[in-house]
């Protein structure tokens, strides 16, 4: 019924998979067992213990989250209830939640102009960030300002201008200027000409921390006092993130921690030490490299991740964000007339991958983390997108007219071979099928037959 979707070997591990898959056979093992034992309990924490020392979990974080869930799973109710399995899963599922700071912390935005500040390390993904926090902001109906003061590295400051055009928001920069403190100070009293709202700071990094950085942002904290100082953490740098943001909180005392590169080969220790260890809350995550690849952090729905149970609520604020309510309504009444055709599939390609591609998604949706060992061939999808781009657009509206000198044509103009055509048309006639009997069907039927429960 679906369109064949094709599988390639991993050649590395989402964030906090590893962790997941073995948390999720410690979790199978206690769900199994009809009457738990102090002895069962302890055995399977030390599991879990393990599971996220291997995962570049901080040792004394590790153990005191061990410790708190044990005191909770050796309680009357959990022992003598009927269901003392899942009572533990949901009690690690509460105390991973605490681990990573119970609730959203939402942005300080008071003052006028708001002032927030980004430090840390070079190529954590900090300029990048700059740019996405304010695509964000704008998006909430903010008017922000971004401002390059990374004047050390070569073309920081051209690429925040770069993002700030694609992204239509202001950036303030100054050509060939070393005084990192006046410029954020004439970028303040500009802001009024813009007029920004909020006033987003870029700040120098280093590959390692050292006496000069330290002091310089510390003078732009005294010269600014901003509202927010946003510390950018590497999450594929494990250890090395907690112990770069130990220093930078010894040196300015920021009050939120963004990890970046949560999409990443990386065992992603760090999101699960950098908030006991820091006493800061996590504030947004970066799960991608597109300018849309930012979330606000939801530390319950990250454990929810993580023990395998999916991510539905960011799975939804994510399509609402990608999907167009008039192209869906106009999508809809093609349905009604079975007119789905290879332009609707190649939207809704495009609409996937806005949405962080086949495996950004496989980890909000509840159970996929089952599919172990391997990785939605993406690639594919890139070919499909070059296939359909080769066809003209009768083609593309009409199929049926695909003889086998248009395919070969098709074949050479994506640089593919007549067979990938071939599949492609045969995947794409199931997919019409599929859509013209979901065509039929009235909304409540629709939505009780979407293949949603993989």
């Amino acid at each position: 019924m679906h369109p064949r979707i094709h599988f390639a070997a991993k050649n590395g591990t989402d964030m906090l998979e590893q962790l997941s898959q073995n948390l999720e056979g410690v979790l199978k093992k206690l769900r199994g067992h009809g009457r738990l034992t102090e002895a069962n309990i302890t055995d399977a924490l030390r599991e879990v213990r393990r599971a996220l020392l291997e995962a570049d979990v901080n040792y004394q974080v590790a153990r005191d989250f061990i410790a708190a869930v044990k005191e909770r799973a050796l309680g009357d109710t959990v022992l003598r209830s009927i269901t003392p399995g899942q009572q533990i899963v949901k009690i690690i599922q509460d105390e991973l939640t605490q681990l990573l700071g119970g609730d959203a912390k939402p942005l300080n935005l008071s003052g006028s102009p708001a002032i927030i500040m980004v430090v840390g390390l070079q190529g954590s993904g900090k300029t990048t960030f700059v740019a996405k926090l304010g695509r964000q902001l704008a998006k909430e109906g903010r008017h922000p300002l971004l401002v390059a003061c990374d004047v050390y590295r070569p073309a920081a400051v051209e690429q925040l201008q770069v993002l700030g055009k694609q992204i239509k928001i202001p950036v303030y920069a100054e050509e060939n200027s070393k005084d990192v403190v006046g410029i954020a100070q004439r970028a303040i009293r500009e802001s009024v000409r813009y007029p920004a709202d909020v006033v987003i700071v870029d700040t120098a990094g280093r590959l390692h921390i050292d006496t000069q950085m330290m002091e310089e942002i510390r003078a732009v904290k005294k010269a600014l006092d901003p509202r927010e100082i946003l510390f950018v953490a590497d999450g594929m740098t494990g250890q090395d993130a907690v112990n770069a943001a130990k220093a930078f909180q010894e040196a300015v005392q920021f009050d939120g921690v963004v990890l970046t590169k949560l999409d990443g080969d990386t065992r992603g220790g760090a999101a699960l030490s950098i908030r006991s260890v820091t006493g800061k809350p996590i504030k947004y995550i970066g799960v991608g490299e597109q300018v849309t690849a930012l979330e606000v952090f939801h530390p319950e729905r990250l454990a929810s991740r993580i023990l395998g149970m999916g991510d539905v609520v960011s799975l939804v604020e994510r399509a609402q964000e990608v999907f167009d309510t008039d192209e869906a309504e106009k999508l809809e009444k093609k349905l009604r007339k079975s007119d789905f055709d290879l332009d609707d599939f190649k939207t809704q390609l495009k609409q996937m991958r806005s949405m962080g591609g086949l495996s950004g998604l496989v980890g909000l949706i509840p159970g996929m983390n089952r599919l172990k060992d391997v990785n939605l061939d993406e690639k594919r999808l890139t070919r499909i997108e070059a296939i359909i781009n080769s066809m003209t657009p009768i083609e593309r509206r009409r199929p049926q007219v695909l003889n086998g000198s248009r395919r070969k044509r098709i074949a050479r103009g994506s640089g593919t071979a007549v067979t990938d055509v071939n599949q492609l048309m045969k995947q794409f006639q199931m997919m019409q099928k599929m859509m013209k009997r979901f065509g039929k069907m009235n909304k409540r039927q629709l939505l009780k037959n979407l293949p949603l429960g993989m």
